[in-house]
């Protein structure tokens, strides 16, 4: 792509923004749309056509620029993609799953299975009234069909939810769905209580079919429904004490907490140094799988060496680490890879985007807040790159269902479903992990970079609303590539609010907004 490298616009060399002014002015976004749209015949249309696209994504997503052309491309390109799924409909905007029809699909082509990846995603876009729709659809229109396909899958909407009040502050909407949460909370309490404070569900309806562990009759309590209901009751007590409601917050912060001990209890394998799915017969299965890792997306494990040991797993060949990814089943398991190729959808050691996000946004939260490990910002910078390599067929971007860990091959080949497969988050993890933008409920702005020391000589992140303003985050190690000196800096409106020597973490209180 001609020119797809060519540095960007920037503001003049003066150390402060105006107020409203841009580092990134959107060339770069402009070039990647163009290729993207042209690359292929655009086969479905729904409430952005890719004419338009260009044009959202300046209104709507963060601007991102690195010295990584891969991360940096495949960050245009999922927001891209992630466009594609908006359909407005009489029921108000969602966001699909596949970009064809399926199905098992419910009204409007819609599927809970990845609606936790979709808000973590789409909590991002300036323009919020997307997912506010989005939400009530689920929980205003779609549960109360007759029919409703809501618990076909497992979620961790609640979760989902609270962080993303953390960017927008808009506590009016989410504080009116807090009956919803607690309903809801309540009836996977009924339907798919383990006993021992845990939670068991098919692996079919975790979205994770034929899976080593798992089973489409079995009730087995498993690592992610159980870490997802610990996530959800802490976001609960979250919501109830910010709406005054003491005993509530109480209540569901003992939940998590009995869930918390029941899961380091009862699914933590301590000879092979992993969390593991228990059967309905009280074993423990035999194979490590990625869903071991799911506690950490939620800071479920206590802060030890015993437990930070599964992670040396995504260092080794014999593990999780793949040419192409992090596996769904480590590779030494003697069932790795039998269960099929293509013809259903297998979790037997296969890639899946679904659980890379997953793993990667557990590491993101090792690295950031515990210390008993021995991961390093470069095993998830690697890891994070690997993942953006993989998003490639025949040598045009692209993202699918799952993929060969050896070849890269998309399993479902040239199925039209699988083109643009909403099923994952990518973007979140730059923002929110690689780059380290940390939500925080109260006026302040924390920013943990993921960096390795020495990888980069800059970068910036611009455009982001975050708390109802403009947040730039940039770093510049000669100063020369944006002009603003020397360092690591963050504006808000235009105004500087930190300015380090370092690329280390930042905490800096916002601006008073101007009414």
């Amino acid at each position: 792509m001609v020119g797809l490298l060519a540095m960007v616009k920037t503001c003049s060399d003066s150390d402060a923004l105006q107020p409203n002014e841009r580092v990134l002015q959107g060339d770069k976004l402009d070039q990647y749309v163009t290729y993207f749209n042209q690359m292929e015949p655009e086969d479905v249309v729904n409430y952005v056509p890719n004419a338009q696209a260009a044009s959202w994504m300046k209104q709507n997503v963060p601007l991102f620029e690195c010295p990584d052309s891969v991360l940096e491309k495949n960050y245009y390109y999922r927001w891209w993609s992630f466009r594609k799924h908006l359909k407005e409909t009489p029921d108000g905007f969602v966001f699909t799953e596949f970009i064809t029809p399926v199905s098992h699909a419910g009204i409007h082509n819609t599927i809970s299975c990845a609606l936790s990846h979709h808000v973590y995603e789409g909590r991002w876009l300036h323009n919020q009234e997307y997912l506010n729709q989005y939400v009530n659809f689920w929980f205003e229109t779609e549960k109360k069909l007759d029919r409703s396909k809501y618990y076909k899958f497992s979620s961790w909407v609640g979760d989902a939810a609270y962080n993303r009040f953390l960017v927008n502050q808009d506590s009016a909407h989410v504080l009116a769905l807090l009956d919803d949460f607690v309903e809801d909370f309540k009836t996977w309490e009924e339907t798919n209580d383990y006993g021992k404070n845990l939670f068991w569900q098919f692996d079919v309806r975790d979205g994770m079919e034929e899976s080593v562990s798992g089973s489409r009759k079995e009730k087995n309590a498993r690592p992610t429904i159980s870490s997802y209901m610990f996530g959800y009751a802490n976001a609960i007590a979250n919501l109830a004490t910010m709406a005054g409601k003491p005993e509530l917050a109480t209540e569901y912060r003992q939940k998590a907490a009995t869930i918390k001990a029941s899961v380091q209890e009862h699914l933590w394998d301590e000879q092979d140094k992993f969390f593991k799915t228990r059967h309905e017969d009280g074993q423990l299965n035999r194979a490590r799988e990625a869903i071991g890792y799911v506690p950490w997306y939620f800071n479920l494990p206590d802060d030890s060496p015993a437990f930070a040991h599964a992670w040396e797993q995504i260092r080794d060949s014999a593990g999780f680490a793949a040419p192409w990814g992090l596996t769904t089943a480590e590779r030494r398991e003697p069932t790795f890879r039998t269960r099929g190729s293509g013809h259903g959808c297998e979790w037997d050691g296969a890639l899946w985007p679904f659980a890379t996000t997953q793993t990667l946004k557990g590491l993101a939260n090792l690295l950031n807040d515990y210390s008993n490990h021995t991961m390093t910002k470069q095993d998830y910078y690697d890891a994070l790159h690997t993942y953006a390599k993989s998003h490639q067929k025949n040598g045009k971007p692209y993202l699918g269902e799952y993929q060969d860990e050896k070849t890269g091959y998309w399993l479902k080949g040239d199925n039209p479903r699988s083109s643009y497969y909403n099923h994952s988050g990518y973007t979140d993890l730059i923002i929110n992990d690689l780059v380290g933008l940390k939500p925080q409920p109260g006026n302040s702005l924390e920013v943990q970079p993921l960096i390795p020391e020495g990888q980069w000589d800059w970068f910036c992140l611009d455009n982001v609303l975050y708390h109802n303003q403009i947040v730039t985050i940039l770093w510049d190690k000669t100063g020369e590539k944006y002009g603003k000196g020397k360092g690591f800096r963050i504006f808000v409106d235009g105004k500087e609010i930190h300015h380090s020597r370092d690329l280390k973490q930042a905490v800096a209180k916002l601006p008073v907004k101007k009414s």
